[in-house]
């Protein structure tokens, strides 16, 4: 009685300790499914590389700043170019990071002379010289540098662009140490006089051969069949080729279709055309974009080129108030309206001072400032010489602000970028000599209009578009069959219930864990992140939407980083093995033919096949007029003795037996200096790639991208 009168009375405790031990346990054991910490917050973990962290929120200010750039380059980030971005963006990083290390290592550094030296010796880094050099003569302008050097220490300067100074500086140094190491390493090449013979006579020497070949083709594959041991031979052969840089996964799916029905595009449609109706009778043609279009394009003046093909032609023809369309373009119903026809310069030149709203404390301040700078050249004081010292934009800066010429469109000479729609509208409607001040999404622009050239004519199309998109009964309908399959789904049913269905089976293969798109499927982050969590076999508990389609997807294959073991490889080299079952046969074949034989042309008809003469063909260019790239027949050639037959070569396309003419030698080589320093230069600029390539392969790399990015 005891014990059952202190349990009743401590039962409320003992039923707490229970409860939060259960949840305490759930709670550590997702924690370990999912690779994170209870007592450590890791979620800003992007990688260890030799065990020092990186830092997520460090890489994706250099992923912000990549991105920016492609954007001012006028490119349209797909996810496709997203997942360039980051893959660049990761080997940058993880190049400087493993530099450092090296760097660390073998001591080297920059002292305070030698920096003190990159900016004020009498050979200043390239990069310096770069950014202050006089915009009319491209040259190095020391007056330039020791203005700007004496804007910093005057206490005029902002912290801002100090900073952004001490941070370029500290690239520089950067850079130096990098450029040390990497002639630290290539001091150690050497090439002698026999690697310049051996790559003259690569080039130079030739032969002349006759051969015999038997195709793998000849022997149909329903014939072969493979044993574990022709795998297994070919792959211990090759197995060096099997090495995988980075983790990759595969998955198959089902797709189930919600692009927009033949009755949805009908619907739109007869929308568009009332649109339309409305839009040729709008009396305010951009309030009628802003409220009726999807895509909220500026109004502006463009010319001939510019406009979509279907438009060009109709518009450079029509008049003011001529109304085109509902058409379709790009996925969507258009309607074009011709709102205004003039003549206007062919190309606008100017210089600009760009000061950065964050640094000045808002938009109306750094207004302010901008209309300070705009009163001080009103009154004589030089545009150059205050773009090099306000603007944050350095490389124009440098060279007094200059921005090369521009077209109505904002499109600069020679392919060199895009100027903001809000610059390029301003540049236009102001006059020469003028200075105006305007916001864009870099910031405030003093702009001053140097040039304005040409006569062109120009119009201004009003667009009003509506995506060709699937109702929510078309929407409903398909994700309903999804979920319905899903629903059925096992670990194991998988193949079975597509059969059943009379589905179509995908595979997404190979794939890493950044990728932003796959084939077929243009937006597929959320699965890849799915397929990185993922164990082989397991299928999705929800219904994934990629563009206009619900796809269902079962893990299919891991392949981790390392030497691929067999079985991820088989169905791989499966040609190759068969290839290596028939060149057994085919060599059979050729060797009972060479019995007894004394010529190529004996063998060739006693084996079936023909004696095919070869002339004057190089070591270093290794293929066989009509045939293909064949190394190891063209190697065996090279290393054989003249009118002797061969023994069978498998070669890529079919065994060959062969018998060499003759070798021509080329005169002796005159200038081994030549040669020496060709060969030289060519192991130097593929350096720099392979070391980098060297320390990423014997980095230690714990790679979270999958799950952060």
């Amino acid at each position: 009685m005891g014990i059952m009168g202190y349990l009743r009375e401590r039962m409320g405790t003992i039923l707490a300790f229970f409860i939060g031990f259960a949840l305490l346990a759930f709670i550590v054991s997702e924690v370990v499914r999912s690779g994170g910490s209870f007592f450590r917050d890791d979620n800003n973990e992007l990688a260890v590389v030799n065990g020092e962290k990186v830092p997520y929120d460090e890489f994706n200010k250099k992923l912000e700043q990549n991105t920016a750039q492609f954007k001012q380059a006028g490119q349209t980030i797909s996810p496709q170019i997203t997942s360039y971005i980051q893959e660049t963006t990761w080997n940058q990083y993880l190049s400087q990071l493993l530099l450092k290390k090296e760097i660390e290592k073998v001591g080297l550094v920059v002292g305070g002379d030698e920096s003190s030296s990159m900016v004020n010796g009498n050979t200043p880094d390239p990069q310096i010289a770069r950014q202050f050099a006089d915009p009319q003569t491209g040259q190095f302008d020391r007056n330039r540098l020791n203005q700007f050097l004496s804007y910093l220490q005057s206490g005029k300067a902002d912290v801002t662009q100090k900073q952004a100074w001490k941070d370029f500086l500290g690239q520089l140094i950067e850079a130096k140490m990098a450029s040390k190491y990497m002639a630290l390493v290539t001091s150690g090449l050497y090439v002698n006089s026999l690697d310049t013979k051996d790559d003259y006579e690569a080039k130079n020497k030739l032969v002349n051969f006759k051969y015999a070949t038997l195709d793998y083709s000849s022997i149909p594959d329903a014939k072969v069949t493979l044993t574990d041991d022709d795998y297994n031979t070919y792959y211990n052969a090759h197995k060096g080729e099997f090495k995988n840089p980075q983790d990759l996964r595969s998955f198959e799916y089902v797709s189930f279709n919600a692009a927009p029905s033949k009755e949805d595009s009908v619907a739109l449609k007869a929308d568009a055309d009332k649109l339309a109706e409305k839009f040729k009778a709008s009396d305010n043609d951009s309030l009628f974009v802003q409220i009726n279009s999807e895509t909220k394009t500026p109004i502006a003046f463009q010319k001939k080129g510019a406009l979509e093909p279907k438009l060009d032609s109709l518009m450079f023809n029509a008049a003011k108030g001529f109304t085109y369309g509902p058409y379709v373009s790009n996925g969507s119903y258009k309607i074009a309206k011709l709102t205004d026809i003039k003549t206007t310069f062919d190309s606008v030149k100017t210089r600009h001072i760009l000061i950065n709203p964050a640094a000045e404390g808002g938009i109306d301040k750094a207004i302010a400032k901008a209309d300070s700078l705009k009163k001080l050249i009103q009154g004589g004081k030089s545009f150059a010489d205050l773009a090099a010292t306000f603007s944050v934009d350095k490389g124009s800066g440098s060279k007094g602000g200059d921005i090369p010429a521009f077209d109505v469109n904002g499109a600069m000479g020679g392919g060199q970028g895009q100027i903001t729609p809000e610059y390029t509208n301003a540049a236009y409607k102001a006059n020469k000599g003028d200075l105006v001040v305007v916001t864009s999404q870099f910031g405030v622009h003093l702009i001053q209009i140097e040039d304005q050239k040409g006569s062109v004519k120009v119009v201004k199309v009003a667009i009003v578009d509506k995506p060709i998109s699937a109702s929510s009964k078309t929407q409903t309908v398909a994700y309903s069959k999804a979920q319905a399959f899903l629903g059925n789904l096992t670990k194991n049913n998988f193949d079975a219930e597509i059969k059943k269905e009379g589905l179509k089976k995908s595979v997404a293969q190979d794939f890493t864990g950044v990728a932003a798109g796959l084939p077929g499927l243009d937006n597929a982050r959320e699965v890849v992140r799915w397929a990185y969590k993922a164990e082989k076999g397991d299928i999705t508990d929800k219904v994934f939407t990629v563009g206009d389609q619900y796809i269902v997807t079962r893990l299919s294959e891991i392949k981790p980083k390392g030497i691929l073991a067999l079985d991820l490889v088989k169905k791989q080299i499966e040609p190759a093995v068969r290839n290596d079952v028939k060149a057994k046969q085919l060599s059979e074949k050729f060797q009972a033919a060479l019995n007894g034989s004394s010529t190529i042309d004996q063998v060739a008809q006693k084996a079936g096949s023909k004696v095919v003469p070869v002339q004057n063909i190089v070591f270093a260019n290794p293929v066989i007029p009509g045939a293909s790239i064949e190394y190891k027949v063209i190697g065996s050639v090279f290393g054989s003795q003249p009118n002797k037959l061969s023994k069978p070569v498998n070669g890529q396309t079919g065994v060959y037996v062969y018998v060499v003419d003759g070798f021509t030698n080329p005169p002796a080589l005159s200038n081994n200096v030549r040669e020496k320093q060709q060969i030289s230069q060519v192991l130097l600029q593929r350096s720099e790639g392979q070391i980098l390539d060297a320390l990423k392969d014997n980095a230690n790399v714990k790679d979270n991208r999958a799950k952060l990015l």
